[in-house]
């Protein structure tokens, strides 16, 4: 029995593949879209119904809102797909920041807003939005991610708001730290932007950042698997009355409480040792 259909982005790998998985196992209908042809053929083979999708490109995102409305009804969209950029705030050029909000950022917004228009004429629809804990708390080396996941939360609570007493329901969900290929995909942004030999901070860069980027590492501490979200996605798309957040691991509780009790130093402090 098919529990509707469901467009999620960024299922190469990660929190997207598993989710994709798991909701086609639990009797959704998935459209996962990928940005890699190879991705694109694996899910396929896999029997999901798979879009290319590239959300730094307009048309790409147009053409693949059109082509998933084409295929039949889309009860709930699923916006995982993101991508990080490490380094100091000082060493990122304006490009690199562009480059990463039009993924994060600009092209969630845009797929998110070409299918509104289809749950309204339904009269349902859900949005479910992956943020990190990283919308939550800034911690250093991560700011241009940060920024987009703060931005993120920001659009996301309003759209929310607006969307009361609509058909459609929209929530958030808090990862982080989630076991993913996010750091081994940041590697290739991070050489294209970042001029790490002429930093200011190049020994640290040397004695921190680089490391944890390039020298293979076990989980961090309290990890959890892709799983852990995929459980939280299918909760937000099957209950009636969804909570607007839902929070993954201890760390993301931790940091959404730490956020709303602790004074601004206090809160430095806490993201420095982070």
């Amino acid at each position: 029995m098919t529990r509707g259909r469901v467009l999620i982005t960024g299922c190469s790998s990660g929190i997207g593949l598993d989710a994709a998985r798991r909701l086609t196992a639990e009797g959704f209908q998935v459209v996962a879209t990928c940005r890699d042809p190879q991705d694109i053929a694996a899910r396929g083979a896999e029997g999901m119904e798979c879009l290319a999708l590239d959300l730094a490109d307009e048309g790409s995102v147009a053409t693949c809102a059109d082509a998933a409305l084409a295929g039949g009804p889309v009860d709930a969209l699923v916006n995982n797909a993101a991508f990080a950029l490490p380094g100091a705030v000082e060493d990122m050029p304006r490009g690199a920041l562009r480059a990463i909000f039009e993924v994060n950022l600009f092209g969630t917004h845009d797929l998110t807003r070409r299918l509104i228009p289809h749950f309204r004429a339904r009269g349902t629809g859900r949005i479910v939005t992956i943020s990190s804990v990283l919308g939550l708390v800034g911690i250093p080396w991560r700011g241009p991610y940060v920024a987009t996941k703060f931005a993120l939360e920001g659009l996301t609570d309003v759209l929310r708001l607006e969307m009361h007493g609509t058909p459609v329901k929209v929530v958030l969900i808090e990862p982080g730290p989630i076991t993913s290929r996010i750091r081994e995909n940041a590697i290739p942004h991070f050489e294209r932007w970042v001029d790490w030999p002429s930093s200011p901070r190049a020994d640290q860069y040397r004695a921190s950042l680089l490391k944890r980027l390039y020298e293979p590492a076990g989980k961090d501490r309290f990890e959890l698997p892709p799983s852990a979200v995929s459980d939280r996605i299918l909760t937000a798309l099957t209950i009636p009355n969804p909570a607007p957040r839902y929070y993954v691991t201890a760390p993301t509780r931790i940091s959404g409480t730490a956020r709303r009790l602790l004074p601004t130093r206090a809160l430095d402090w806490f993201a420095r040792r982070s």
